[in-house]
């Protein structure tokens, strides 16, 4: 499958096979790949929380108005962001860079983040978005079907992982085999609607 046939067929699906297990190999390669998505000044905002303890899953299925994705999907990822990494060691996300162009932009980096907590939350749902999108057309790719929550209690999943106070959750991932296919796409507006030129 190409590219863009894993664009055109990525549904939110909904009804997942409970019995189905990924392997280890496949859930890493979901997630190696999602950390080669692009992220502003290389920062690599994204945390993923594999869910899988059985007890868990079910609370964390109570905080999401009992939606059945999340204990039925193969993989159920929280998609997490770390809204403070601009400020963790910044020089190691350009350790591999020659020292100039490292110092330009960890300079950049504390420039343009400091004391800036909207642009710091805004670049971390960019970069995680960009990452969790990555995994849902590499899953479909392999195979596997996806579902990006948002429907849940944010704060009551971030209690039951755990979740580190500079930290905060940008989406579930529910993750797996499809069970039944999913209804024609309800409506897509007119590309005109949405497409422009120059200006509005």
């Amino acid at each position: 499958m190409n590219v863009k046939e894993a664009i055109q067929t990525r549904r939110s699906i909904k009804v997942f096979d409970p019995g189905h297990r990924m392997s280890e190999d496949e859930i890493r390669t979901l997630v190696e790949h999602a950390i080669l998505s692009p992220t502003a000044f290389n920062i690599q905002h994204w945390r993923f929380v594999a869910v899988r303890d059985p007890a868990l899953r079910a609370k964390i299925r109570e905080a999401s108005w009992n939606q059945a994705q999340v204990t039925d999907a193969s993989l159920l990822l929280v998609v997490c962001m770390d809204l403070k990494a601009w400020d963790k060691a910044p020089e190691r996300y350009w350790r591999n860079a020659p020292s100039r162009v490292q110092d330009h932009m960890v300079t950049g980096i504390r420039q343009y983040y400091a004391g800036n907590a909207q642009a710091q939350r805004d670049e971390g749902m960019r970069s995680t978005s960009m990452a969790a999108m990555t995994v849902m057309l590499l899953a479909r790719e392999m195979g596997y079907d996806s579902c990006a929550m948002d429907g849940f209690d944010f704060d009551a999943v971030g209690r039951l992982i755990h979740l580190p106070e500079d930290h905060a959750i940008c989406m579930m991932l529910a993750i797996g085999k499809r069970l039944q296919e999913p209804y024609p796409r309800s409506g897509q507006l007119a590309l005109e609607e949405v497409f422009f030129t120059d200006h509005f």
